[in-house]
Protein backbone atom coordinates (compact mmCIF):
# COMPACT_ATOMS: atom_id res chain seq x y z
CA UNK A 1 0.00 0.00 0.00
CA UNK A 2 1.37 3.44 -0.97
CA UNK A 3 2.26 6.30 1.36
CA UNK A 4 -0.09 8.49 -0.22
CA UNK A 5 -2.92 6.15 -0.75
CA UNK A 6 -2.96 5.29 3.66
CA UNK A 7 -3.12 8.74 3.91
CA UNK A 8 -6.02 9.51 1.51
CA UNK A 9 -7.96 6.40 2.88
CA UNK A 10 -7.11 7.63 6.37
CA UNK A 11 -8.05 10.86 5.72
CA UNK A 12 -11.65 10.42 4.16
CA UNK A 13 -12.77 7.33 6.05
CA UNK A 14 -11.57 8.84 9.51
CA UNK A 15 -12.03 5.37 11.25
CA UNK A 16 -9.60 2.74 11.65
CA UNK A 17 -10.88 -0.36 13.53
CA UNK A 18 -8.52 -2.34 16.22
CA UNK A 19 -9.49 -5.74 16.25
CA UNK A 20 -7.50 -8.05 19.57
CA UNK A 21 -9.50 -10.74 20.46
CA UNK A 22 -8.79 -14.48 22.41
CA UNK A 23 -9.64 -16.84 19.41
CA UNK A 24 -8.67 -16.58 15.84
CA UNK A 25 -11.83 -17.79 13.88
CA UNK A 26 -13.73 -14.91 15.78
CA UNK A 27 -11.16 -11.90 14.83
CA UNK A 28 -11.28 -12.97 11.16
CA UNK A 29 -15.30 -13.16 11.33
CA UNK A 30 -14.76 -9.60 13.05
CA UNK A 31 -12.66 -8.44 10.73
CA UNK A 32 -15.12 -9.62 7.78
CA UNK A 33 -18.27 -8.28 9.36
CA UNK A 34 -16.38 -4.96 9.57
CA UNK A 35 -15.39 -4.82 6.01
CA UNK A 36 -18.79 -5.43 4.91
CA UNK A 37 -19.99 -2.58 7.03
CA UNK A 38 -17.92 -0.42 4.80
CA UNK A 39 -14.58 -0.42 7.52
CA UNK A 40 -12.42 -0.23 5.39
CA UNK A 41 -8.84 0.27 7.53
CA UNK A 42 -8.94 -3.05 9.88
CA UNK A 43 -5.86 -3.50 12.16
CA UNK A 44 -5.40 -7.15 13.53
CA UNK A 45 -3.45 -6.57 17.16
CA UNK A 46 -0.56 -8.78 16.94
CA UNK A 47 -1.26 -10.27 20.29
CA UNK A 48 -4.46 -11.66 19.06
CA UNK A 49 -4.17 -15.54 19.12
CA UNK A 50 -2.65 -16.87 15.55
CA UNK A 51 -2.52 -12.71 14.82
CA UNK A 52 -0.65 -13.88 11.41
CA UNK A 53 -2.99 -16.48 10.41
CA UNK A 54 -5.79 -13.88 10.64
CA UNK A 55 -4.19 -10.97 8.80
CA UNK A 56 -3.48 -13.65 5.81
CA UNK A 57 -6.69 -14.89 5.73
CA UNK A 58 -8.53 -11.67 6.05
CA UNK A 59 -6.21 -10.86 2.98
CA UNK A 60 -7.23 -12.93 1.08
CA UNK A 61 -11.35 -12.52 1.77
CA UNK A 62 -11.36 -9.02 1.64
CA UNK A 63 -9.10 -8.87 -1.42
CA UNK A 64 -9.02 -4.97 -2.71
CA UNK A 65 -12.19 -3.86 -0.60
CA UNK A 66 -9.93 -3.15 2.44
CA UNK A 67 -6.91 -2.61 3.60
CA UNK A 68 -5.82 -5.08 6.41
CA UNK A 69 -3.17 -3.87 8.91
CA UNK A 70 -1.37 -4.84 12.03
CA UNK A 71 -1.21 -3.94 15.60
CA UNK A 72 1.12 -4.02 18.65
CA UNK A 73 4.39 -4.05 16.14
CA UNK A 74 7.16 -3.30 18.70
CA UNK A 75 10.22 -5.01 16.74
CA UNK A 76 11.69 -5.43 12.94
CA UNK A 77 10.87 -9.07 13.89
CA UNK A 78 6.68 -8.13 14.25
CA UNK A 79 7.42 -6.07 11.01
CA UNK A 80 8.10 -9.21 9.05
CA UNK A 81 5.90 -11.38 10.28
CA UNK A 82 3.10 -9.00 9.97
CA UNK A 83 4.42 -8.03 6.13
CA UNK A 84 4.48 -11.70 5.48
CA UNK A 85 1.14 -12.36 6.31
CA UNK A 86 -0.07 -9.63 4.28
CA UNK A 87 -0.61 -6.69 6.13
CA UNK A 88 -0.39 -3.52 4.20
CA UNK A 89 0.14 -1.04 7.23
CA UNK A 90 1.39 -1.30 11.10
CA UNK A 91 0.80 0.35 14.13
CA UNK A 92 3.39 0.71 16.96
CA UNK A 93 2.21 1.26 20.71
CA UNK A 94 5.66 3.63 21.06
CA UNK A 95 8.46 4.88 19.30
CA UNK A 96 11.19 2.25 18.43
CA UNK A 97 13.31 0.34 15.76
CA UNK A 98 9.74 -1.12 14.29
CA UNK A 99 8.96 2.77 13.13
CA UNK A 100 12.59 3.22 11.50
CA UNK A 101 12.01 -0.08 10.08
CA UNK A 102 8.49 0.25 8.36
CA UNK A 103 9.32 3.77 6.88
CA UNK A 104 12.94 2.29 5.36
CA UNK A 105 10.42 -0.02 3.48
CA UNK A 106 8.13 2.69 2.60
CA UNK A 107 5.35 0.80 4.43
CA UNK A 108 2.47 3.16 6.33
CA UNK A 109 3.18 3.50 10.04
CA UNK A 110 1.35 4.93 12.64
CA UNK A 111 3.42 5.24 15.23
CA UNK A 112 2.11 5.72 19.20
CA UNK A 113 3.28 8.67 21.55
CA UNK A 114 2.21 10.69 24.04
CA UNK A 115 3.79 13.48 24.73
CA UNK A 116 5.07 16.33 22.31
CA UNK A 117 8.91 15.12 22.71
CA UNK A 118 7.55 11.44 21.98
CA UNK A 119 5.03 12.90 19.03
CA UNK A 120 8.08 14.59 17.41
CA UNK A 121 10.35 11.96 17.77
CA UNK A 122 7.95 9.22 16.08
CA UNK A 123 7.34 11.63 13.16
CA UNK A 124 11.29 12.11 12.60
CA UNK A 125 12.16 8.60 12.55
CA UNK A 126 9.36 8.60 9.31
CA UNK A 127 5.93 7.91 10.97
CA UNK A 128 3.02 8.37 8.65
CA UNK A 129 0.81 9.62 11.28
CA UNK A 130 1.12 9.71 15.57
CA UNK A 131 -1.42 7.54 17.34
CA UNK A 132 -2.18 9.70 20.43
CA UNK A 133 -2.31 7.08 22.69
CA UNK A 134 -3.91 6.41 25.59
CA UNK A 135 -6.18 9.31 24.17
CA UNK A 136 -8.31 9.30 27.49
CA UNK A 137 -5.72 10.59 29.61
CA UNK A 138 -6.27 14.17 27.70
CA UNK A 139 -9.02 13.60 25.75
CA UNK A 140 -9.91 16.43 23.29
CA UNK A 141 -8.50 18.97 24.82
CA UNK A 142 -5.44 17.66 24.96
CA UNK A 143 -4.98 16.93 21.19
CA UNK A 144 -6.25 20.34 20.73
CA UNK A 145 -3.01 21.50 22.55
CA UNK A 146 -0.91 19.60 20.81
CA UNK A 147 -2.33 21.08 17.53
CA UNK A 148 -1.86 23.94 18.50
CA UNK A 149 2.51 24.42 18.44
CA UNK A 150 1.81 21.23 15.71
CA UNK A 151 -0.51 21.96 13.11
CA UNK A 152 0.57 20.37 10.51
CA UNK A 153 0.95 16.52 12.47
CA UNK A 154 -2.07 14.01 12.03
CA UNK A 155 -2.62 12.81 15.12
CA UNK A 156 -5.18 9.76 15.67
CA UNK A 157 -6.46 9.67 18.61
CA UNK A 158 -6.89 6.12 20.47
CA UNK A 159 -7.86 4.50 23.54
CA UNK A 160 -11.34 5.54 25.71
CA UNK A 161 -12.96 6.87 21.82
CA UNK A 162 -16.29 5.83 22.16
CA UNK A 163 -18.84 7.95 19.40
CA UNK A 164 -20.06 10.32 20.99
CA UNK A 165 -16.82 11.74 22.01
CA UNK A 166 -15.72 11.65 17.94
CA UNK A 167 -16.96 14.47 16.71
CA UNK A 168 -15.36 16.63 19.95
CA UNK A 169 -11.89 15.21 18.37
CA UNK A 170 -12.73 16.01 15.31
CA UNK A 171 -13.14 19.41 15.88
CA UNK A 172 -10.02 19.87 18.05
CA UNK A 173 -7.96 18.47 14.73
CA UNK A 174 -7.84 14.67 14.74
CA UNK A 175 -7.28 13.44 11.26
CA UNK A 176 -8.84 9.98 11.86
CA UNK A 177 -9.80 7.92 15.38
CA UNK A 178 -8.66 4.47 15.48
CA UNK A 179 -11.47 2.66 17.62
CA UNK A 180 -11.06 -0.34 19.61
CA UNK A 181 -13.41 -2.14 22.47
CA UNK A 182 -15.85 0.79 22.01
CA UNK A 183 -16.52 -0.31 18.14
CA UNK A 184 -15.38 -4.16 18.39
CA UNK A 185 -16.77 -4.84 21.80
CA UNK A 186 -16.65 -8.97 22.88
CA UNK A 187 -17.16 -9.77 18.53
CA UNK A 188 -13.08 -10.98 18.72
CA UNK A 189 -13.85 -13.22 21.41
CA UNK A 190 -16.67 -14.96 20.27
CA UNK A 191 -19.56 -12.39 20.78
CA UNK A 192 -22.57 -10.87 18.69
CA UNK A 193 -22.14 -9.79 15.20
CA UNK A 194 -25.52 -8.16 14.87
CA UNK A 195 -24.22 -5.73 17.48
CA UNK A 196 -20.91 -5.25 15.89
CA UNK A 197 -22.88 -4.28 12.88
CA UNK A 198 -25.12 -1.83 14.52
CA UNK A 199 -21.69 -0.38 16.29
CA UNK A 200 -19.77 -0.06 13.14
CA UNK A 201 -22.92 1.75 11.42
CA UNK A 202 -22.98 4.23 14.25
CA UNK A 203 -19.40 4.74 13.95
CA UNK A 204 -19.23 5.08 10.03
CA UNK A 205 -21.78 7.54 10.51
CA UNK A 206 -20.23 9.97 13.05
CA UNK A 207 -17.02 9.81 11.42
CA UNK A 208 -18.98 10.34 8.20
CA UNK A 209 -17.01 6.86 6.50
CA UNK A 210 -17.03 7.14 2.85
CA UNK A 211 -16.40 3.00 2.87
CA UNK A 212 -15.70 0.70 0.01
CA UNK A 213 -14.97 1.81 -3.74
CA UNK A 214 -15.36 5.54 -2.44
Amino acid sequence: MELTDFTTRLSRDRLAAIVRGRSADAALRTVLTLVEEGVVLVEVSLNTEDACGVIARAVREVGRDAFVGAGTVVTPDDLRRARDAGATWVVTPSGGEAVAAAARQGVPVVAGALTPTEAVAVMAAGATAVKLFPASLGGPAYLRALKDPFPDMPLVPVGGVDADLVPEYFAAGAVAVGVGSPLVGDAAHGGDLGRLRDRARRFRSVCGAQGRGA
